[in-house]
């Protein structure tokens, strides 16, 4: 079964390092040169709004599933057909929420549309996230990791085809903002009907079910985790939204595909933290079950030991990429955009840093949700939220997407610091003089590297940077290869 497990997560993270930075870095990149910076921004405004609420399509039910399935094989048949009763129930409240948040924003008819359609494009992917987890609890991993990237297969086969196919543009063709939604909806209904045949084969699955007891007992258990997820995603992909409406005159559109296009190469990058933070959440589970034993000197040690060598690999990436990428914030924005490249660069340079205190929160805020602490970390995603709304207001007015790029970095490291400080305390884990030395001197030497020296070409300067930032974190022992190992095997026991 870990055999098994283990394989699972490998071709799952193959998969979505392979595909998904594609879709990211090259699809998304086409649409925005091909509909322009200003229907970008309409587009993602409207799209940011049906995200921040799609936690309402979920509300913590696809993790309760993926546990319970694994646990008791048996209920699947039971508990999917009520799960999808939900899933519809769950589905009108959403539609009433955004319409009604669209309504308030005083939406055009043409805005009502494009909401329409996303609205329907992220009950799919919810709905696909949740027959995953079907999936992932039955151990059958080879469809998981085929369902995890066939929605995005299937778009960049349309996109590209009609992004660049020779045929298409030769009969003037003109691609819109509308065939790219469009696509997202057919990619997304192929891989749900291909996900219900698959698991009505599996499970004997016919129909759908509404379980109001079951409903409301589900439902109750996750609202914690759901608020976390909403707030946490308001912080996050607010600002185009308010750039929206507080741009001055009539540059809210534009400023929106600013912010969104120097975002992408950051949205892309988080992916990596991501990735390492995939196995921390069942070792600290295991580490802080036990928090209030006796032997709670011991365990804290270890799980503190776990805790910075997980850090220090994702501060060796984070500050890597921040000050390497910054510094070439021109000549990488020249290489994805055709357009206002030095309007992407400016905001690009700000919030490219967002990383080190993402990838922080990818650590420490694991850590607090293996420990059951959500009501800390919703007080300190509210908390953050708040921050970003006020420094936006103030910033935006004056600086446009510049200044909405500060007001996301201030929330960021609002909500790193935070979830740092509270983990440290309650699980009376230290940084030793020796431990804040060695960052120090990794940091002021990439920061020295990158910003002191010419650069050549993005790439050579990439490579020489990456290379020399391994090497000295493998000299100052920030990153230990016995110590991952260790923490790696921990999962396994």
């Amino acid at each position: 079964m870990k055999k098994s497990l283990l394989s699972g997560l490998f071709w799952i993270l193959i998969a979505n390092l392979l595909v998904k930075p594609f879709w990211i870095l090259g699809i998304e990149v086409g649409v925005q040169n091909a509909v322009g910076t200003e229907m970008y921004g309409f587009y993602i405004g409207i799209f940011n709004i049906t995200y921040i609420f799609n936690i309402l399509l979920d509300l913590g039910i696809t993790n309760f599933n993926t546990r319970n399935i694994a646990q008791y094989p048996k209920l699947i048949g039971k508990h999917l057909p009520s799960i999808l009763g939900i899933k519809v129930l769950l589905f009108l409240l959403y539609i009433v929420i955004t319409f009604s948040v669209g309504a308030l924003l005083g939406y055009s008819s043409l805005q009502f549309k494009l909401l329409a359609w996303l609205t329907f494009n992220q009950f799919l992917n919810s709905l696909i996230l949740y027959l995953r987890s079907n999936f992932e609890g039955l151990l059958l991993f080879k469809w998981d990791s085929l369902l995890s990237i066939m929605d995005r297969l299937v778009m960049i086969v349309i996109c590209g085809l009609l992004l660049w196919a020779p045929q298409l543009s030769s009969n003037g063709f003109h691609f819109t903002i509308f065939h790219f939604v469009y696509a997202q909806t057919a990619a997304y209904v192929i891989t749900a009907v291909t996900a219900v045949v698959v698991l009505m084969h599996k499970t004997g699955f016919r129909g759908i079910r509404f379980n109001k007891p079951f409903s409301l007992a589900i439902i109750k258990q996750s609202l914690p985790f759901a608020l976390l997820v909403l707030l946490m995603a308001s912080y996050n992909r607010l600002d185009p939204v308010m750039l929206q409406k507080l741009s001055p005159g009539t540059s809210g559109d534009y400023n929106a595909g600013i912010y969104a296009g120097a975002f992408r190469l950051l949205d892309a990058l988080t992916m990596i933290a991501y990735l390492v933070s995939v196995p921390l959440l069942p070792i600290f589970s295991k580490m802080t079950k036990g928090n209030k034993s006796s032997d709670r000197k011991t365990e804290n040690k270890e799980l503190g030991d776990t805790v910075r060598t997980m850090f220090s690999i994702v501060m060796v990436f984070a500050v890597t990429a921040a000050c390497t990428l910054a510094c070439m914030n021109e000549e990488l924005m020249g290489l994805f955009y055709n357009e206002n490249i030095s309007d992407y660069a400016r905001v690009f340079k700000i919030i490219i840093f967002c990383i080190i205190p993402i990838s922080t929160t990818y650590v420490f805020g694991t850590l607090l949700t293996a420990a059951g602490k959500l009501k800390q970390l919703n007080l300190y995603a509210a908390a953050s939220l708040a921050l970003n709304l006020i420094v936006n207001c103030i910033c935006i007015p004056r600086w446009g997407a510049v200044g909405s790029a500060w007001a996301g970095l201030t929330a960021q490291i609002f909500m790193a610091v935070a979830q740092v400080v509270t983990a440290m305390y309650l699980f009376r884990m230290r940084l030793s003089a020796g431990y804040i030395i060695k960052l120090a001197v990794f940091t002021l030497f990439i920061v020295a590297l990158t910003f002191c020296t010419p650069h050549v070409t993005w790439w050579l300067t990439l490579t020489v940077v990456g290379v020399l930032a391994i090497v000295l974190a493998m000299i100052l022992k920030l990153i230990d290869i016995k110590e991952i190992i260790k923490t790696l095997k921990s999962k396994e026991e």
